[in-house]
């Protein structure tokens, strides 16, 4: 029976990962071939480096990343609080149920629904471009923010509700008790909540595609592009890329989640010994 479980998990694994394993490996192939492997080289990646269209994309994707990450992280962040603070459980199911739809949703149902509300709202002014960056920007603000709820509000309702009440029993203001009891309990979870955010918007195409405008290009955009043409490594080592950098956060993300179940089962190790005792 462990056999062949083993045997199944190695076959699921296989097809999930190898297409990865041959990206991976083509970056480094010195011919332009994409079926035979001649010689080890960092061509691709030099050629990738001086392209300037390429460098330009990866610029406006780390920016817009950045920037609807501190945003969705503070929005997020101020919406969890909220939410753990209502007495309601009926109020409070049905906002965890609105701030599960955009993630539930399909993203070319997003994509358009934003697309067409940002055109509507721009005609209403007179704007003449109705998409641009700002609407790039509150669209990926829109889809992250859900992903920073759902990684804080567990902490929340983790975090021993007399910590702040204590804290402000001593002297301390609701915003000073939060700031010093609060946030400091709940920095795990803003942290995997950030890094999902800078994830996901770093790789977003379908929201992108429908709520870009011209002249502000990402790089899953660019990627696209480049597929209708002729299929470099170059493609391969930009895609390479982003796939070290993802993997490099995701570890950051388990680690930092690791260290915190650590940190609760010391904290419950010693309230039983206290109780012990």
């Amino acid at each position: 029976m462990r056999l062949s479980a083993k045997i199944y998990s190695g076959i699921i694994f296989a097809f999930l990962f190898a297409p990865i394993l041959v990206l991976l490996i083509f970056s480094f192939n010195e011919a332009k071939s994409l079926s035979v492997f001649s010689d080890f080289s960092l061509k691709w990646y030099k050629e990738l480096f001086h392209d300037r269209n390429t460098l330009e994309s990866l610029r406006n994707t780390l920016v817009l990343a950045t920037a609807a990450t501190v945003i969705s992280t503070i929005m997020g962040t101020c919406a969890a609080v909220g939410m753990n603070k209502l007495r309601s459980k009926w109020y409070r199911a049905a906002l965890n149920t609105v701030t599960d739809i955009p993630m539930t949703n399909p993203d070319i149902i997003t994509g358009i629904s934003l697309m067409l509300m940002f055109v509507f709202v721009g005609r209403m002014f007179g704007a003449a471009n109705s998409l641009n960056f700002w609407t790039l920007l509150l669209a990926h603000v829109t889809f992250c923010t859900p992903y920073v709820i759902l990684q804080v509000l567990p902490k929340l309702q983790q975090m021993d509700k007399a910590l702040p009440e204590a804290a402000m029993d001593l002297g301390c203001t609701p915003i000073r008790a939060f700031f010093k009891v609060e946030l400091p309990e709940i920095l795990p979870g803003i942290i995997t909540g950030a890094i999902m955010a800078f994830t996901l918007s770093l790789d977003d195409f379908v929201i992108s595609y429908f709520t870009t405008g011209n002249g502000f290009e990402t790089l899953p955009i660019r990627i696209y592009g480049m597929t209708k043409k002729t299929v470099t490594p170059k493609m391969y080592a930009l895609a390479t890329i982003i796939f070290f950098v993802t993997l490099a956060l995701l570890l950051i993300s388990n680690f930092v989640d690791n260290e915190d179940s650590r940190q609760l089962q010391k904290e419950k190790k010693k309230r039983k010994a206290k109780h012990y005792k």
